[in-house]
C-alpha cells in the first residue's frame, strides 16, 4: 500500500539552535490557514508531543528508528498521519547526531532519509555571517543522501537577510526559505526545561500566534507546503504495524472482550508514548485514565494498572496525603492485578520519596525501600532490556527495547532484565519483576516487541476471569 503524505522536517545543526520554537510556530502557523496539520517528534521525547497536543491542539506522536525497524515507523507514520494533509516532523540533537554520539543511526537524518521526507535546516545566526555559508555546506556534503532541501535562517538580523541568502543560493545552490529575528517575546525554551508540562504555562497560546505572525511575515510557507506536497508516497502495510510475521489482527479472538486497564494520568504522572496505549486498545485494552492527584479511589472494575513516568516529586505532599487512594493500590496489587510501573510511577510505588531536603515522604509501599534524588542524571539514553527470568510479559531471554532519563536512583532497582547501552559496554540489571508487578526506571516501548504488550493484556484477562469467578461463589 502507498500513502501519499505532504510532511517536511524541521531539523538543527545542534540542539539549543530553536528548533522547538520554530516548529511550534510553524505548527500553529499552519493551524492558523485552516490546514489538518500533524505533528511527530523524532527521538523518545515525551515534552514536545505532550505539548504539541495540549497548547496547539494537535495529534502527535513519536518517531524513533531505535525503538522501531524502518518499515514498522513507516507504518506508523502513515497509521497516524491518515486523512491529514500536512506532516511536521521535528528532529532530535543536532541533524546527524545518533545513538551514542558515535553513529547516525537513529538521528533525525536517519528518519529524513527513511521516510523520503524533505529536511529545512534551522541556521541559528547569532554571531555569524559569512561563515554559516561553511556551515550549510558541512551539512549539505557530509551525507550525500541528506535530504537537506533548504534552510531557515534563525536569530538573523532583517538587515543582514537579503544578501545572505542571496550569497548561499548562489555558493550553494540551496533555497533559503526565510528567517526569524531575535526576539525575547517568542522564546519556549524556558518550558523545554522539562520542569513544567504544558498545562501548566499560562500565556502560552499567546506566545505561539505571536510566532505564527512571525512566519507568515518573514518565512515562505506557500514555497515550504510546496517542497511538503513533492514528496514521493511512503510504501507501507498498515495492518501489519509490528516488526516481523506477527499482526495484530491474528489476536482478535483478544479483541472479543475488553480488560479494563486503569492508567494513571495528571501532572504527576504524564510520560507516555501515545502508540504505546493505541497498541494496548487494539489488543483488548480499554483505557481507563485516573489521577492519583485528585482521585481518592481507583476506577471499578480495573483489570490492570499501568502508572508511566513525570513528576511526582514535584507533588510529593499530594500523592501522599491521599492515603485512601495509596492503601487501595497496595492492596489491589497485593490481590493480584497485572501492573506496570516505570520511572516516576516506579518512585510512587516505593515506600517512600526522598525530598531534595532530605525528608522521607510516605507513597504506596508496594515495593520495599524508596527512591531519592541524584546530583546527576542517571543512566541515560537508549537501551535494550533482556529478562533474567521468566516473568509477566515475556520469557527469560526475550527482549524489548526502552530508555532512561532521570535524576533519581532506588535502594531497590531490581536485577531481572538486564539493560545493555547501544554502541557502548554499558551495561546493568534493574527492574523488579515479581509475579503480577513489574517496576523499574526504564521506558519501554511496546512496539519494539510487542508480544510484551500482548503478554501483558493476556494476564489482564486471566486476572479478569479469576476476579469474575470469585464474584459468582
Amino acid at each position: 500500500m502507498q500513502r501519499n503524505i505532504p510532511r517536511l522536517m524541521i531539523a538543527a545543526t545542534s540542539s539549543g539552535g530553536g528548533k522547538t520554537t520554530i516548529t511550534c510556530g510553524l505548527l500553529q502557523a499552519f493551524i492558523n490557514r485552516g490546514i489538518e496539520t500533524i505533528s511527530f517528534k523524532c527521538g523518545p521525547d515525551y515534552i514536545d508531543p505532550m505539548f504539541h497536543t495540549e497548547v496547539l491542539g494537535l495529534k502527535s506522536r513519536n518517531l524513533d528508528l531505535f525503538f522501531t525497524d524502518a518499515q514498522t515507523t513507516k507504518n506508523l507514520f502513515c497509521k497516524n498521519a491518515k486523512g491529514f494533509e500536512l506532516a511536521v516532523i521535528e528532529g532530535v540533537m543536532g541533524y546527524y547526531d545518533g545513538l551514542a554520539g558515535i553513529s547516525t543511526e537513529a538521528s533525525s537524518y536517519d528518519l529524513a532519509r527513511t521516510m523520503q521526507t524533505p529536511v529545512i535546516l534551522l541556521i541559528d545566526c547569532k554571531g555569524k555571517s559569512v561563515s554559516i555559508l561553511a556551515e550549510i555546506k558541512g551539512f549539505l556534503e557530509l551525507c550525500p543522501d541528506s535530504n537537506i532541501k533548504g534552510v531557515l535562517l534563525n536569530r538573523c538580523n532583517a538587515m543582514l537577510y537579503p544578501d545572505l541568502k542571496k550569497q548561499i543560493e548562489k555558493e550553494l545552490e540551496i533555497e533559503v526559505y526565510g528567517y526569524v529575528p531575535q526576539r525575547n517575546d517568542i522564546s519556549l525554551e524556558s518550558r523545554h526545561l522539562g520542569l513544567v508540562t504544558a498545562k501548566e504555562i499560562g500565556n502560552l497560546k499567546q506566545i505561539l500566534n505571536r510566532i505564527a505572525e512571525q512566519m507568515e511575515a518573514t518565512v515562505d510557507l506557500d514555497r515550504l507546503l510546496v517542497l511538503a506536497n513533492s514528496v514521493k508516497p511512503i510504501v507501507c502495510e498498515v495492518k501489519e504495524c509490528v516488526p516481523g510475521n506477527w499482526r495484530i489482527d491474528e489476536l482478535s479472538h483478544v479483541q472479543e472482550d475488553k480488560a479494563r486497564i486503569g492508567v494513571a494520568m495528571d501532572q504527576a504522572f504524564c510520560f507516555y508514548y501515545q502508540d504505546n496505549l493505541d497498541l494496548l486498545a487494539e489488543l483488548g485494552a480499554e483505557i481507563v485514565p485516573f489521577s492519583p492527584l485528585k482521585e481518592e479511589t481507583l476506577p471499578e472494575n480495573l483489570h490492570g494498572l499501568i502508572f508511566g513516568g513525570g513528576y511526582p516529586e514535584l507533588y510529593l505532599e499530594t500523592l501522599s496525603s491521599n492515603k485512601n487512594l495509596l492503601k487501595e493500590i497496595k492492596e489491589t496489587i497485593s490481590n493480584g492485578i497485572p501492573c506496570l510501573a516505570e520511572c516516576g510511577g516506579f518512585m510512587y510505588l516505593h515506600e517512600w520519596i526522598q525530598d531534595e531536603e532530605g525528608k522521607r515522604v510516605p507513597m504506596v509501599g508496594t515495593i520495599e525501600g524508596g527512591s531519592y534524588p541524584t546530583e546527576k542524571l542517571g543512566r541515560f539514553g537508549y537501551i535494550t532490556l533482556t529478562a533474567n527470568q521468566d516473568n509477566l510479559l515475556c520469557k527469560k531471554g526475550k527482549s524489548i527495547r526502552g530508555h532512561e532519563f532521570h535524576y533519581w536512583d532506588s535502594t531497590n532497582t531490581g536485577d531481572c532484565f538486564h539493560a545493555q547501552k547501544p554502541l557502548r559496554k554499558t551495561e546493568w540489571n534493574c527492574m523488579i519483576a515479581e509475579g503480577n508487578l513489574i517496576a523499574g526506571y526504564p521506558h519501554l516501548h511496546y512496539y519494539s516487541n510487542p508480544h510484551f504488550a500482548h503478554n501483558y493484556i493476556k494476564s489482564c484477562m486471566k486476572y479478569k476471569k479469576e476476579v469474575e469467578c470469585i464474584a459468582k461463589r
